[in-house]
């Protein structure tokens, strides 16, 4: 059974998710912090005590929003241990799933939690911490001095996308297109997902995706859309304006981009 510690400042918050935790028959105990520098405290002495000790967390329920320290900056401290407890980000906030994820986030649950959305987080964790009992502990690194800078690159291969209430995790290699909406973007797959389309809405500027995704082969052609380069099935020169077609949809490049975007295309197909 799930040894759990919520952190919220927010008192309410913290009461209502230490509640849904405590009825769930999967979580043997769950405290409250009510800032990160509590939890440190908490989270350090269950270090200390090791996975069998009476002070032990198998994870920790983080919001991101806090005074002081955020839930992302805990993430990252604990991130410099062998085997820190498990984490769940608990967020009003959706634009933050990009980092969250990166620092190996089990889940990511929007506010209000709703019973079945926790319980599903429950299972990840359940699962998580049944798989890192079978592999032996690597040796420790020496822990961070201080919080690593905001945005630290990170492997990752999926993207969570938030869809009534369930989080799906959409592979970045399957992604073909981006399309720019604001403060959010639209993902577009090549082939429909598990819901059935192929347009998945995520509150991330164009530009943050632009910067995370360059070294997975995603370049800018437009003010609106992003495209993964082995994804273009053609490019077209016609009347002075250059489209490309990707996943059967024929997107417009900006003079800006045109030239780049094409040398691009001629040293890909150099390699092949």
């Amino acid at each position: 059974m799930l040894r759990a510690l919520a952190v919220d400042d927010e008192k309410p918050a913290l009461e209502e998710l230490l509640y849904l935790l405590r009825a769930d028959p999967r979580v043997r105990s769950a405290e409250g912090a009510t800032d990160a520098t509590e939890a440190l405290l908490r989270i350090n002495r269950a270090l200390d005590a090791g996975p069998d000790g009476e002070d032990a967390i198998d994870v920790v329920f983080l919001d991101i929003h806090m005074a002081g320290l955020t839930g992302l900056d805990v993430a990252r401290l604990l991130a410099g241990f062998a085997r820190p407890p498990l984490i769940v980000f608990v967020t009003a906030h959706e634009g933050f799933a990009v980092q969250a994820f990166d620092l190996k986030a089990v889940d990511y649950v929007l506010k209000p939690v709703r019973r079945e959305r926790l319980a599903e987080a429950v299972r990840r964790v359940a699962e998580g911490v049944a798989g890192a009992r079978e592999v032996p502990a690597a040796p420790a690194p020496v822990a961070p001095a201080q919080v690593p800078a905001q945005g630290a690159p990170a492997a990752q291969d999926q993207i969570p996308v938030e869809l009534g209430g369930i989080t799906r995790f959409v592979p970045i290699a399957d992604i073909a297109y981006v399309e720019a909406h604001g403060d959010y973007a639209r993902l577009h797959t090549a082939t429909p997902g598990p819901g059935g389309g192929t347009g998945h809405l995520v509150r991330i500027p164009l530009s943050t995706l632009e910067e995370r995704w360059a070294s997975r082969g995603f370049v800018r052609i437009h003010r609106r859309h992003l495209v993964a380069l082995n994804r273009i099935e053609e490019l077209r020169l016609d009347a002075g304006t250059t489209t490309v077609r990707v996943a059967d949809a024929e997107l417009v490049v900006s003079r800006r981009h045109a030239r780049e975007l094409r040398d691009l295309l001629m040293r890909q197909a150099g390699r092949r």
